[in-house]
């Protein structure tokens, strides 16, 4: 074995996570941040170049593959969730241990957090030439805090918000469901985070006019969270 072979062994077993759930966060949190980055920075494309560098298709392919990719990362050490709904579905079902949904739910949100980070700081300049003022805003024309969160469109109700949310999360968690189920049509293996992409895909193209279709707590929370404390302020909550 040669000198490098077990420098890199020793360096392996030193660095090694020997917490299986904690392994699992992680990953939960390195996918969902790969979901974030990439369809963050697809919006942030969108708004910030004023239309000419993408359009509303292209944001949901780029979630839709974003989410495909996230689930690619870190699917075969924690099952791929990226989303607190998935997990709290498949608990309660049996499919997952009950211990396991606090702490997936804190590492998407951690994910999510750090995935808007990187946007914020990919597009630092181009987000503050937008603005064109001393502040960054939630609303208004040169608003740019929906690049990160969702915000729900001026025609929207309270009670027409929570029903859009509640069916496109359905939706999905019903879609991802039969992927995963074993008795149902089987998936040929590896291709399931490519039917789920395609499903967010949908679900975008269908039902994202009214507020966005976050359809995932984490995704919406890790990014409100970092806009709130990045220059938007407590604003970004109500």
């Amino acid at each position: 074995m040669s000198r490098q072979k077990v420098y890199l062994d020793k360096l392996a077993r030193t660095f090694q996570i020997r917490n299986k759930l904690l392994r699992q966060g992680l990953a939960e949190c390195l996918g969902t941040l790969i979901l974030v980055m990439f369809g963050c920075g697809a919006v942030a494309q969108l708004v910030l170049s004023g239309g000419s560098h993408g359009m509303f298709l292209t944001v949901n392919f780029a979630f839709g593959f974003a989410a495909t990719l996230g689930i690619l990362v870190c699917g075969q050490v924690s099952g791929g969730h990226l989303n607190p709904c998935v997990t709290l579905a498949l608990c309660l079902l049996g499919r997952s241990k009950w211990r396991k949904f606090p702490v997936y739910f804190a590492f998407q949100t951690l994910g999510a957090f750090l995935g808007a980070a990187i946007i914020f700081g990919l597009y630092y300049d181009a987000l503050w030439d937008f603005a064109g003022t001393e502040q960054l805003v939630i609303e208004g024309p040169k608003a740019t805090a929906g690049i990160f969160a969702t915000y729900p469109g001026r025609h929207l109700t309270i009670v027409n918000g929570f029903f859009d949310q509640m069916i496109g999360t359905a939706a999905l968690i019903v879609c991802i469901l039969a992927i995963v189920d074993p008795y149902n049509n089987p998936i040929p293996p590896g291709l399931e985070a490519f039917t789920v992409g395609f499903s967010v895909l949908v679900i975008g193209l269908s039902m994202g006019f009214n507020s966005g279709y976050a359809v995932n707590p984490a995704r919406d929370l890790g990014p409100r969270i970092f806009t709130s404390l990045a220059g938007w302020g407590p604003g970004v909550f109500t």
